[in-house]
C-alpha cells in the first residue's frame, strides 16, 4: 500500500445559488478579505468565482442545490478574538464549536448557508505542516 501524505489544501469550494454571484463577492471580499484571482484559461466558462487570502484559495460555484450539509472549510486565522469582534460588528451570526484541544475556534454560515469555520492554534503550539 502507497504512503499517500498530504502536504496542504490546495483549494475548497462552497456554492452559492444561481443568481447571487455578485453579493457572493461582496461578502468573501468585503467582509472575509479574499481578493479575486483570475481562473485558468480553460476554465473561464464554469460558473465560479475564484478568490485568495493568504494562502487559502476559495472557489464559490453556482449550484442550484438547495440542502446545505456540514461539509465546510476550516480557516486557519491569526488574532481570532479580533476576527470575531470584526464578524460580529458586521452582523455575521457566530456559532460557538464544541472544544478542540490546542484550538480556539468557531463557525458561522455565509449568505448561502455555508458553514465556514474559523480557527487558531494555541499560542504556545507552532501550527502544523
Amino acid at each position: 500500500m502507497m504512503d499517500i501524505r498530504c502536504r496542504h489544501i490546495d483549494h475548497v469550494q462552497v456554492c452559492i445559488p444561481p443568481g447571487t454571484e455578485e453579493s457572493a463577492r461582496a461578502f468573501y471580499e468585503n467582509v472575509l478579505g479574499f481578493q479575486r484571482i483570475e481562473k485558468p484559461a480553460a476554465l473561464q466558462s464554469m460558473a465560479t468565482i475564484w478568490l485568495q487570502n493568504g494562502d487559502v484559495e476559495l472557489h464559490v460555484a453556482v449550484d442550484a442545490v438547495k440542502e446545505r450539509t456540514k461539509q465546510h472549510p476550516a480557516l486557519v486565522v491569526e488574532n481570532i478574538d479580533a476576527v470575531r469582534e470584526y464578524l460580529m460588528k458586521n452582523g455575521v451570526a457566530l456559532h460557538e464549536e464544541p472544544p478542540i484541544p490546542d484550538r480556539r475556534r468557531f463557525s458561522f454560515a455565509d449568505p448561502w448557508n455555508n458553514r465556514i469555520e474559523l480557527l487558531e492554534y494555541n499560542k504556545d503550539l507552532a501550527s502544523p505542516t
